[in-house]
């Protein structure tokens, strides 16, 4: 495999820019949403927040779904095109403008999402031999590429977004998904040697006339879109304004798919965790061992991510009601404060990526569950940051830098679990149920972001509630993240005495 003077395979950096783009449409779409739910179709928080969490659960459960249609049918190459196309169309469709087009839209990005997202990570571990050391380095080389995306699509998209219409930022999310399918297309000589690129043989089984298996699914995947729209539009919990749960609301069955969305995503998860350690069983006890390894960091990054995915919800919120964001004379966009985690993502990064190589070959690199403990330490430090910020705070607005080492402490909290868990997951599951064992690593990532957004209905008030004075909404924003803050610095402390026996279960995997 040609390589650059990098000493990583040409092909990466061919799926770090297609992945920048895609991570531009997604992270521009997530930047805005929140606010056009509350401002332009003027939703109560709680409402928006659970919207906001049904969609980006959705979004990481697709890649379930997604990454078995490429093992056994798509191939990885036609399933990330496929996708691309579907998110690129949802983001246009919301442009037509009111509810129901932007729940329309939603649904088709969640199932573009679904084959994008759990491949393209696939086809990078797939670049480097079992036993490569460039591996971890490389995730975070493509980590990179996610983030600069993440980082043009809240700054650019939000700032054009608030500044001259929501319409307009969702616009500019679908030209950027535009131009990473031609990235990922004009280069797939570059990735050529990953394997399972090709439709495989059981999609090529012509099923009537022309139609194929992999013809059938694809066609097939847009009626997934309104599946999506009703679990979208009927995540509420019906609530009073004191917050109480409405008496009888079970009764009305258009309301259920709260639970619904509960017992799906539980299920799923249920059966993803199966299917691992039942293949890692036939492979052989060691493989066993390594997937109930697998299913345990899943729900730790369950817990990380459910508290981290507040920066699109009730931190957006935060900074928009009580953060002063005036900057000599300027007044940032409440949505641009999210660029702060990709900016620091940016700027270390790259010092990740050295430290983790320099740190193995002097064979002091910390094992994966002590990055987990590390990560979600930091992480904690960040929330109970607000606590500093609050002191500083001048007629209940609290100064900018709360946000900046908010975001600082959560940043490199991702740093040491993010890109390390999607190396992990590729070294960890057998070849065979690779996309599979990807797809089930990204579902966790949906439960993490369906309680995210029941965690994010602890702060914010209700359609038709008194509305909060700015003290009021300082103190609920504080004591919700601080106690957050407290919670995770527990649980890295139980990671940390668990490491042990976790290692136990890797069988050498590092």
């Amino acid at each position: 495999m040609s390589e650059l003077q990098t000493g990583h395979p040409r092909g990466l950096y061919v799926l770090f820019f297609s992945e920048m783009w895609e991570r531009f449409c997604y992270y521009g779409m997530r930047t805005l949403l929140t606010l056009y739910l509350v401002k332009s179709l003027l939703k109560g928080d709680g409402e928006a927040s659970l919207i906001y969490g049904a969609y980006t659960a959705l979004v990481y459960a697709a890649p379930v779904l997604g990454g078995r249609m490429a093992d056994q049918f798509l191939g990885y190459r036609w399933a990330i095109m496929l996708g691309a196309v579907l998110m690129g169309i949802g983001e246009f469709m919301i442009l037509g403008g009111g509810e129901s087009w932007l729940f329309v839209g939603m649904g088709a990005i969640i199932v573009g999402n679904g084959y994008f997202k759990a491949n393209i990570s696939t086809i990078v571990g797939k670049l480097y031999g079992e036993n490569d050391p460039r591996r971890d380095s490389g995730f975070t080389i493509f980590y990179i590429g996610i983030n600069i995306g993440a980082f043009l699509a809240t700054t650019v998209v939000a700032y054009v977004g608030e500044t001259y219409g929501f319409e307009y930022g969702f616009g500019l999310a679908g030209i950027g998904m535009l131009l990473g399918l031609v990235i990922f297309y004009v280069g797939r000589e570059r990735y050529s040697a990953a394997e399972g690129l090709e439709v495989r043989e059981a999609g090529l089984k012509k099923l009537f006339g022309p139609i194929n298996v992999a013809t059938a699914i694809s066609v097939g995947s847009v009626l997934l879109i309104p599946v999506c729209y009703i679990l979208i539009s009927n995540n509420v919990i019906p609530m009073d304004v004191t917050g109480t749960f409405m008496e009888g609301w079970y009764e009305n069955p258009a309301e259920a798919s709260f639970p619904l969305m509960t017992i799906l995503l539980c299920s799923l998860f249920g059966y993803v965790a199966w299917s691992m350690i039942k293949a890692g069983r036939e492979e052989g006890g060691v493989w066993r061992d390594r997937m109930i390894a697998l299913v345990i960091f899943m729900v730790i990054n369950v817990i990380f991510w459910a508290c981290f995915e507040q920066a699109g919800t009730s931190l957006t919120l935060f900074a928009d009601r009580n953060v002063d964001r005036s900057i000599f004379g300027w007044i940032m966009p409440a949505s641009m404060t999210q660029f702060f985690n990709p900016a620091f993502i940016m700027i270390f990064g790259s010092i990740f990526s050295v430290m983790w190589v320099k740190l193995d070959k002097m064979k002091r690199n910390p094992s994966i569950p002590i990055k987990f403990s590390l990560g979600i330490l930091q992480l904690g430090i960040g929330f109970l940051i607000t606590l500093v910020g609050a002191q500083f705070a001048t007629d209940s607005m609290a100064p900018l830098f709360t946000l900046v080492f908010l975001y600082l402490f959560h940043t490199t909290g991702e740093l040491f679990l993010s890109p390390i868990g999607l190396s992990m997951v590729t070294k960890l599951a057998p070849t065979r149920i690779a996309g599979t064992a990807m797809g089930g690593w990204f579902l966790s990532f949906a439960i993490a972001n369906y309680a995210a957004g029941a965690i994010a209905t602890l702060t914010g008030a209700e359609e038709g509630a008194e509305p909060q004075t700015l003290a009021e909404g300082l103190s609920n924003y504080t004591s919700v993240f601080s106690n957050l803050g407290f919670v995770l610095v527990g649980i890295a402390i139980l990671i940390a005495l668990l490491s042990k026996p976790l290692n136990k279960l890797m069988h050498g995997v590092r």
